[in-house]
């Protein structure tokens, strides 16, 4: 029997997010939840450790070795140089002498299966089986426990896996909750041509099971998918066995991948996750520019339409700042995230993308710090490898630091952005569409013959402040057709609550009128038309007044440049209406 119930919005005075930081929590220490602290003038930076993670067999190392032991794996001394499956070939471009030269390999070597000598292939699937399966079987110490995932098949069948590794009671969901520590979720290799990522995901659960890492699990409890897209690895291809880019997926959920790091970022609630990337070292920049990457490492937090400012704040000073401090300890060059704009000539840039359709901007919308950190790679094979692992390590590791010695801080952070997202409902703006604001900055490259290192000043599109182009009275909530069946299973996935219709009535909503057609994955133009509709029994309603209500926002409204009407889950504008009035109506969970 379903639960019924008359839906009520509670109206919420709600401070203006103008107002002063200091204002802004004196007004809020009245309310129920606990506040946010006063925000630090600034965050004092964690140690940094040479190396970061220094770990034992097999991962042969130059450093001393760690007090305690590290788990033993499976990996033989000397790796067979052919892979088990040739389509996991990937040729060495080479690169001119000296722009190698600017890229040394680093004092700590790593040693995972695709990393051993003489291999011409990165780790295979059965092979991040075997290595995750040790680690989940293994007698751990100090109260950690581990368990491997299996989230579900790619497309072609390959499981796709994750780990949780904790010291909580339990590794469910509930345990980890119950453990009052925040979760990191850490994803690597969505692209398959990136397998940097995967490889440096492999070492970290290695020294988080039984390294130098495991301390971090008195804070912190982490959750790691070496390998989100198997099918892309096999064939060394970006994209998903049905040619859809999955780091795009992340709203609309057409892929069983996406859906996968859907599905479990909904039921661990990560508060950090960090996407393990790899850019083009050459590419458009070697077109434009007619040079070549300098950088290890770009880095860039959640910058969608609507990712909370607070969350934001924290992603640069608790993340950002300390990563690029570790990054440039190691003498690791990095940067904000930037690629070459096409077509625009060799003055001009962009950043990361804002549309909330990557798990870094997704997350932002999902009351997480969304973060990408990109090594070079994409297009050097084999070349550097070591250095591109030993840069993700690096940065991964000071985001698990970070974590840890702001847990406490992240959690009153969380219930602040839930608290106030859930009381704008019915209540002031909401940004529908928003762009980059043009800045300018300069870039550090490296010439792509010589070698010599320049720099270029150019425009850039930043994301770090965004520029409104269509916002709009935010609603209470949004109507759904009873035949948007498909839209509420993705919204579901996502975390979003979304009820039934149980009884008929009628509400006040804004309905959408197409005004103008759009190409293709482009989002329609729409006016608002006020009136009454009948709502009847078996349609949706999802209230904004829940957490995740921008989510709610990116998807719904028809011209959302992600939304489901642009990427045409939703067929036709007349499935989705704004409810603009608290409704009086009766309401049962959606199964």
């Amino acid at each position: 029997m379903h639960l019924l119930h008359r839906f009520r919005s509670t109206r919420v005075a709600v401070p203006s997010r103008a107002l002063p930081l200091a204002l802004m929590l004196a007004l809020l220490a009245g309310c129920g939840s606990t506040p946010l602290p006063p925000w630090p003038a600034k965050a004092p930076l964690p140690p940094v450790e040479r190396g970061h993670v220094t770990p034992t067999a097999p991962l042969a190392t130059q450093p001393a070795p760690p007090a305690q032991p590290a788990i033993a794996l499976p990996v033989p001394a000397t790796w067979p140089a052919q892979a088990p499956s040739a389509t996991l070939q990937v040729p060495t471009p080479g690169e001119p002498s000296a722009v190698t030269a600017h890229f040394p390999d680093p004092m700590v070597r790593y040693r995972t299966p695709g990393l051993a000598d003489g291999r011409r292939a990165f780790t295979t699937n059965a092979e991040l089986a075997d290595w995750l399966g040790v680690i989940a079987s293994a007698q751990q110490g100090a109260g950690t426990r581990t368990e491997l995932l299996h989230l579900g098949p790619s497309q072609q069948g390959e499981p796709i896996l994750g780990l949780v590794i904790t010291r909580a009671n339990g590794t469910t969901p509930d345990a980890l909750e119950a453990s009052h520590r925040p979760t990191v979720l850490l994803l690597a290799q969505q692209h398959g041509d990136e397998p940097a990522g995967a490889e440096a995901l492999l070492v970290l659960a290695q020294e988080l099971a039984g390294g130098l890492l495991e301390p971090l699990l008195d804070r912190i409890n982490v959750v790691l998918v070496p390998r989100a897209n198997p099918d892309g690895a096999e064939t060394g291809t970006s994209a998903t066995a049905s040619g859809v880019d999955m780091a795009k997926d992340h709203l609309t959920l057409s892929t069983p991948e996406a859906r996968a790091i859907a599905t479990l970022t909904r039921d661990y609630r990560p508060i950090l996750v960090l996407d393990a990337r790899e850019f083009q070292a050459a590419g458009a920049l070697t077109e434009q520019f007619g040079a070549v990457q300098s950088d290890d490492a770009l880095l860039q937090y959640a910058t969608a339409a609507n990712v909370p400012e607070f969350l934001s704040k924290a992603a640069r000073e608790w993340y950002y700042e300390p990563m690029a401090a570790s990054l440039n300890t190691e003498r690791l060059r990095n940067d904000w995230y930037f690629e070459p704009v096409a077509g625009a000539g060799r003055d001009r840039v962009a950043g990361g993308s804002v549309l909330p359709e990557s798990v870094r901007n997704a997350s932002g919308l999902k009351d997480a710090v969304g973060f990408v950190v990109a090594s070079r790679g994409v297009g050097l094979g084999r070349e550097h490898i070591q250095r591109r692992v030993h840069t993700l390590v690096t940065a991964i590791s000071s985001a698990l630091r970070s974590t840890a010695e702001r847990s406490s801080n992240l959690d009153q952070v969380r219930s602040f952005v839930a608290r106030d997202t859930r009381a704008l409902a019915c209540h002031g703006q909401v940004v529908v569409q928003a762009v980059p604001t043009p800045a300018q900055r300069d870039i550090e490259l490296l010439d792509a013959q010589s070698g010599v290192e320049r720099t270029e000043h150019v425009s850039w599109d930043s994301p770090l402040k965004l520029r409104t182009t269509t916002a709009r009275p935010r609603p209470c909530g949004y109507w759904l057709a009873a035949r948007a069946d498909n839209v509420v299973d993705r919204l579901k996935l996502l975390g979003v609550q979304v009820m039934r219709v149980a009884e008929p009535g009628s509400i006040l909503a804004d309905s959408y009128d197409q005004t103008g057609t759009s190409a293709t994955g482009q989002a329609p133009q729409v006016q608002l038309r006020r009136n009454a509709i009948d709502v009847p029994v078996g349609s949706y309603y999802v209230p904004l007044n829940q957490p995740l209500a921008n989510l709610a926002v990116a998807a719904l409204e028809p011209d959302s440049p992600a939304g489901y009407i642009a990427r045409q889950v939703i067929e036709d504008v007349s499935e989705v209406a704004r409810i603009v009035s608290t409704p009086s109506l009766v309401f049962e969970e959606s199964n």
